[in-house]
């Protein structure tokens, strides 16, 4: 199965190229030590969070880029 935002968000964190993309969007996705305390959620789930800054349509494009990387 490809990424997206539907992975874990620790399966992201694992493949180099979707946590590079991903640190793009949300400086400090590979950094920040707090996000080993989401690993076990989607990156979906996580980007519905308000603290994300992220909206709807950054969501889905992030979508479409993770699913390219697969490609």
């Amino acid at each position: 199965m490809g990424l997206s935002v539907d992975s874990k968000v620790k399966e992201l964190q694992k493949n180099p190229a979707a946590a590079e993309l991903l640190e793009k969007y949300a400086p400090g996705f590979k950094t920040n030590p707090q996000m080993k305390l989401v690993g076990a959620l989607t990156f979906r789930k996580l980007a519905s969070f308000p603290q994300s800054g992220l909206n709807p349509d950054q969501v889905e494009e992030i979508d479409a880029a993770l699913k390219a990387l697969e490609q």
